[in-house]
């Protein structure tokens, strides 16, 4: 997976680190001598193609993909015409199983969610899986293995779920650690916050 620091976030000018105290909401400009412009303004990228980039980077670090994985789901969701291209894509990252974990408040972030996948601590349908990209379906639960639930990666797991906050298109039952998909995930409940008709226009040249 690409590995994200806040240098990257700084680049981008978007926090796609998972960090609650990234760098770039101290320094909002790009890292290095030259990161601030005149006036302390940012430096944009002038060019059509230098924008659709950017666009089409802060995503694909936000969900932590590598450049094929991120590639391929954005010509699954061109190629289903039977919805609107972006919101198929949110729909393809938003249920992939690390996201899914990351957004009951399983895991602090996406990174340690796919870790805490590939370690094999997260079941679906009460079977373990250690597939990060899996694609999870209306109706799917998804817990933690109970075996695990000693491990220090789970040491403060109720306080968190406390202070999550879980979107409209999943359930969480604090009691059983375990979350439910009811829905398909709304475009406007995602992280991405970039112009995704962008990154469309990138892959689409």
């Amino acid at each position: 997976m690409p590995r994200v620091t806040c240098k990257t976030c700084r680049r981008l000018s978007f926090s796609v680190c998972g960090k609650d105290k990234c760098a770039f909401k101290r320094k909002p400009y790009s890292p290095g001598v030259h990161g601030r412009a005149r006036g302390g303004k940012r430096r944009s990228n002038s060019s059509e193609y230098g924008s659709q980039l950017k666009e089409k980077q802060k995503i694909k670090f936000l969900y932590g993909l590598r450049e094929r994985q991120f590639k391929n789901l954005v010509s699954k969701a061109i190629a289903a015409r039977s919805a609107e291209t972006s919101r198929r894509m949110i729909e393809l990252l938003e249920t992939r199983l690390d996201n899914v974990v990351y957004r009951l408040g399983f895991a602090q972030s996406r990174s340690a969610a796919r870790q805490m996948v590939g370690h094999g601590h997260i079941f679906v349908e009460s079977r373990k899986t250690t597939i990060p990209s899996r694609q999870i379906k209306t109706g799917q639960i998804i817990s933690i293995r109970p075996q695990s639930l000693g491990r220090g990666i789970f040491r403060d797991l109720d306080l968190r779920l406390k202070k999550q906050h879980i979107p409209s298109w999943l359930v969480l039952d604090q009691n059983k650690r375990e979350g439910r998909m009811v829905g398909l995930p709304p475009l406007e409940e995602s992280d991405a916050g970039v112009n995704l008709n962008a990154v469309i226009e990138f892959y689409s040249r």
